[in-house]
């Protein structure tokens, strides 16, 4: 099986349209946003008519329930993975990390339980840095998130303007995704 490309939003791992259990379609687009292309899956519904078309998919107000109630199902899942088992959202956050942080620019009904599942590469942690674990480790009177962007981590790692932060010993965000 060929590695999952995640930078090309044309590349769905597919999420199945049922209505009534009778197949209607491969990669339902409308049901799933960009950012969760990733998902495998399974949905039937009883709401649909059986002869759905593509643009019905895209006006029906239904397909929209349904697509929220999906994206809302997912990130509960996320968010149950990231807070009970933590090693096993590193590895899922390893493979599909910079996927999911498109979300927050694209999904602003969602973007604050979005942004509670990214991870970022820190000055103290070379990865799995939350934004809650970055503000409890902040010095006292620092107000401000710092991060440094740079085409990669080790670019990032050894960029001069970190000297300052380390002398001062304050946490520094390395983002080095694209998306970042």
């Amino acid at each position: 099986k060929a590695p999952f490309d995640m930078y090309n939003r044309d590349k769905r791992a597919g999420v199945k349209l049922y209505v009534k259990r009778v197949f209607i379609m491969d990669d339902a687009q409308a049901l799933m946003p960009a950012y969760l292309r990733f998902v495998k899956g399974v949905i039937d519904s009883a709401d649909l008519p059986l002869n759905v078309s593509r643009e019905l998919l895209q006006e029906s107000r239904d397909v929209k329930t349904i697509r929220e109630g999906a994206t809302k199902r997912v990130l509960s899942m996320l968010e149950d993975l990231a807070e009970n088992q933590k090693d096993k959202y590193a590895a899922f956050w390893k493979e599909f990390g910079a996927v999911m942080k498109e979300g927050v620019g694209e999904d602003h009904a969602n973007a604050e339980r979005l942004a509670k599942l990214l991870r970022f590469s820190s000055t103290q942690a070379d990865d799995g840095v939350s934004f809650a674990d970055y503000v409890s480790r902040m010095k006292e009177g620092q107000e401000t998130i710092y991060y440094v962007t740079a085409d990669t981590l080790t670019a990032a790692k050894s960029s001069p303007q970190l000297e300052v932060f380390r002398k001062k010993g304050i946490e520094v965000l390395l983002l080095a995704d694209r998306v970042d």
